[in-house]
């Protein structure tokens, strides 16, 4: 499901060339809505933290 809505997501589009950033975006936006583990490892690896302070942040925003 979340990769058919990223695939969709980014065929309307209508472009040929698409940043690896904004798919970064639309995963992080698709794993957050669906499930919380996923969306907290998935940005784990994909975002650079550099403090565990950061990361809390980030983990307060689904509480």
């Amino acid at each position: 499901r979340i990769l058919g809505e990223i695939e969709y997501a980014l065929h309307e589009k209508h472009t040929s060339e698409i940043q690896s950033r904004e798919i970064g975006s639309l995963v992080m936006e698709k794993l957050k809505e669906a499930d919380d583990v996923a969306y907290i490892r998935f940005i784990s690896v994909y975002k650079s933290f550099g403090s565990a302070k950061s990361f809390r942040r980030v983990l307060e925003t689904l509480e």
